[in-house]
C-alpha cells in the first residue's frame, strides 16, 4: 500500500464558513507544518487558508532573491482573499516567523484574533549575532540537524539556508518589536518551553508590550519550536479552536444595542 506522502510545500485553502483563519508558517518553512491544524480547524467549519511565502518551499536560490518586505506583502494578499471570500471575521495564526507577520498585520488589518506560535524576539543560535558581517563572506549555512521524526516527516527543509535571508529575517523581527504597542486585537500567545530556536522569554515580552485588552499566555512544557507537530499538538489545536470559537462570540455581541454587522472586501 502507498505510503500518503505529507511534505508536500503547497498552499491550501478549505472553504468553510463565516469566519476565517489565516495560517501563517514560518522561516524557510512550508505550509505542509501547518497542514495538521490546518486539517482540524476545517473539520470545526472554519474557512482556511495557508499560503507559501515568496522564497519557501522552492530552493535557497529563490529565497535569496527575496526579502521580508515580500513575506509581508504575500500575507497581506492572503488576508485579503479570505476577506473576499466573504469571511466576516478573520483570525491569524502564525508560527515562528509567521507568528511576527501576523502580530504586524494586527497593527495594519482589522482581525478579530490573533494565535502567536512560538513567535521569536531572541533568537538562541548565537551565530545571527554576526550574520550582517559574515553573509558577504558565506552565503549558505548548511542545515545542521534534523528534527524529531514525528516532526522531521512533515517538513520541507532547505539543506542549508541564505544568510541574506536570516539578515531580513532579523530586520523583521526588529520591525514588528518596534510596534507591539499597537497591537489591540484580542491575544493568545503560546510559547513552547523546549523551544530550541527561540528564548521562551519572547513570548512574555511579546505578552506585556501588546496593547491588547483580552490577551492570554499559555505554556506548553513538552514541546519544542515546531509545536503544531510536537507532542503536545492536540492540546495546541483544541486552544486555538477555543479561543477563535470565544473571540468569534464577542464580536458578534450586541453593542451599544445594536448587533455588530460585518462587511467584507
Amino acid at each position: 500500500m502507498m505510503r500518503i506522502q505529507r511534505r508536500s510545500p503547497d498552499p491550501f485553502f478549505y472553504p468553510g464558513g463565516a469566519i476565517g483563519i489565516l495560517l501563517i508558517h514560518g522561516f524557510t518553512g512550508t505550509p505542509s507544518e501547518m497542514r495538521p491544524l490546518g486539517q482540524y480547524l476545517k473539520q470545526r467549519g472554519y474557512t482556511v487558508y495557508c499560503p507559501l511565502l515568496p522564497g519557501h518551499g522552492t530552493s535557497p536560490e529563490e529565497m535569496v532573491e527575496t526579502a521580508w518586505p515580500d513575506w509581508w506583502q504575500a500575507v497581506r494578499e492572503a488576508y485579503q482573499r479570505l476577506r473576499k471570500e466573504k469571511c466576516e471575521r478573520v483570525v491569524a495564526v502564525g508560527l515562528s516567523m509567521g507568528g511576527a507577520l501576523a502580530l504586524n498585520l494586527a497593527r495594519e488589518e482589522e482581525l478579530d484574533g490573533i494565535v502567536s506560535l512560538c513567535a521569536p524576539v531572541w533568537l538562541k543560535d548565537k551565530r545571527t549575532l554576526i550574520v550582517d558581517v559574515v553573509r558577504w563572506v558565506i552565503p549558505y549555512l548548511k542545515r545542521r540537524r534534523t528534527k524529531p521524526a514525528h516532526i522531521e516527516e512533515y517538513l520541507v527543509p532547505y539543506d542549508r539556508t541564505p544568510l541574506k535571508s536570516v539578515s531580513s529575517l532579523k530586520r523583521l523581527i526588529r520591525h514588528v518589536c518596534k510596534g507591539l504597542h499597537e497591537v489591540k486585537a484580542p491575544a493568545l500567545i503560546i510559547q513552547a518551553e523546549k523551544d530550541e530556536t527561540v528564548f521562551p522569554r519572547s513570548a512574555s515580552y511579546i505578552y506585556n508590550t501588546i496593547a491588547s485588552g483580552d490577551k492570554q499566555i499559555r505554556w506548553f512544557e513538552k514541546s519544542s519550536h515546531i509545536i503544531t507537530l510536537d507532542k503536545e499538538r492536540e492540546r495546541l489545536f483544541r486552544e486555538i479552536d477555543a479561543f477563535v470559537k470565544r473571540v468569534a462570540d464577542l464580536e458578534s455581541t450586541v453593542v451599544s444595542g445594536r448587533r455588530k454587522e460585518f462587511t467584507c472586501d
